[in-house]
């Protein structure tokens, strides 16, 4: 888990300062049979990829190198992996946030 937060800088909590005013709100939801995460709230640089997300959730939760991570935005579609989140938040955020649900095997869409 040090490792992960260590290799993925720009991923912090929310603690609101100067740095991450410009940053997005992600909400991290499990579902289905994939480790939690106890800290769901994350912000994130707006110029990020879909992908790099789920790259992060990979590293944090440890998962096996065979094990893949699927993410859906309010529990209705998988966005691309090059989708940029700014572009996603603006488009389907809500109260502030971005809320994406991960798991381990498809679930919707």
């Amino acid at each position: 888990m040090a490792d992960a937060e260590e290799n993925l800088a720009s991923l912090s909590t929310t603690n609101a300062t100067d740095k991450d005013a410009a940053k997005i709100c992600v909400l991290l939801n499990a579902t289905g049979n994939v480790p939690i995460i106890k800290k769901r709230t994350w912000t994130v640089d707006p110029n990020k990829t879909v992908s790099w997300i789920q790259k992060f959730i990979h590293k944090y939760l440890k998962l096996d190198a065979t094990e893949q991570i699927f993410l859906y935005v309010n529990q209705t579609f998988a966005p691309a992996p090059d989708q940029i989140i700014k572009n996603l938040y603006d488009c389907h955020g809500t109260n502030g946030k971005l809320v994406l649900y991960y798991c381990k095997n498809q679930a919707w869409g």
